[in-house]
């Protein structure tokens, strides 16, 4: 493993954020996506989610928990979130660096499909996801890399400087006998 040297670091170097992506599912099993109408990742599907308040201090589990109810309106305690898995993202389309966290809601919802600034809220069965216009980062590895953790936990790294995509999982614990 190759890890940055503090002396190598460039004086234009990108912007980090950090977000929170967030798994709602159904009774059916079904996913709840947007079909993102904004930056990034215009007109392209992901888990609902947005950036912390960092200028706040908010946690990852408290920036999940309000983005939740700000694009559902549904209102979930920390203690229904299971951290899934820890993403970092660097140089993703050349514009800056994300650190991602994914939040699995632990239990079932029922909400009816929406539209709203971000965009518009579908469920979808797991075995379409694949099958919808979404960021190839999401399709080749954080996607495969969710289902696999789905009750465990994962940290990887996605190097997409320059057009490539290159990854690498750091830290695997798949869950056992996860439904």
């Amino acid at each position: 493993m190759t890890l940055l040297n503090p002396d190598e670091v460039k004086a234009d170097a990108l912007p980090y954020r950090i977000a929170v992506l967030c798994y709602l599912f159904d009774d059916a099993g079904r996913l709840l996506l947007l079909h993102r109408r904004k930056p990034p990742n215009q007109d392209l599907y992901s888990p609902i989610g947005g950036k912390l308040e960092t200028g706040l201090g908010e946690s990852p589990t408290a920036c999940a928990v309000r983005e939740i109810a700000e694009e559902t309106g549904l209102v979930v305690s920390p203690d229904e979130l299971h951290l899934t898995g820890i993403v970092s993202e660097a140089g993703y389309e050349d514009a800056g660096h994300w650190l991602m966290f994914l939040f699995e809601l632990t239990r079932p919802v029922s909400l009816a499909a929406t539209e709203f600034d971000e965009g518009r809220l579908e469920w979808y069965a797991p075995d379409a996801v694949d099958a919808l216009p979404q960021p190839e980062t999401d399709r080749r590895h954080i996607w495969p890399w969710f289902w696999n953790h789905r009750g465990g936990f994962f940290a990887a790294h996605l190097d997409c400087a320059n057009g490539r995509i290159e990854a690498r999982l750091e830290q695997s614990d798949p869950a056992r006998g996860h439904a």
